[in-house]
């Protein structure tokens, strides 16, 4: 049963997979550089991660490597870490200033 997973994502084109993580990652790009709010833009950052995921998951059944598959599974571990890290600051960037606007970030300066 584990030896048609592989055969199932590769009834896909390799190139479907190409444009949607593309395109998933352009969408992320664009929200960390147009959104001012810290929490949209780690949601952003997510996105981007997210969309290296899906290339490297793809690539790893199309050539029937499991390596990509490891490095999906760090990159989420790490993810996750730096959720709680970003979140934590959010939250006390809120606590002081109850906003999330990047731009009052300068205030934080020496």
């Amino acid at each position: 049963m584990d030896q048609n997973i592989p055969e199932v994502i590769r009834t896909v084109p390799l190139q479907y997979y190409i444009y949607f993580a593309t395109a998933l990652f352009a969408i992320g790009v664009t929200g960390v550089l147009t959104r001012r709010n810290a929490i949209i833009i780690f949601m952003c950052i997510e996105l981007m991660l997210n969309a290296v995921n899906i290339l490297l998951t793809a690539f790893s059944a199309y050539r029937s490597d499991p390596n990509g598959q490891i490095f999906v599974f760090f990159i989420m571990a790490v993810a996750a870490a730096e959720v709680s890290v970003g979140l934590g600051i959010i939250v006390m960037i809120y606590r002081n200033f109850q906003n999330t606007d990047v731009n009052l970030l300068n205030r934080l300066k020496w």
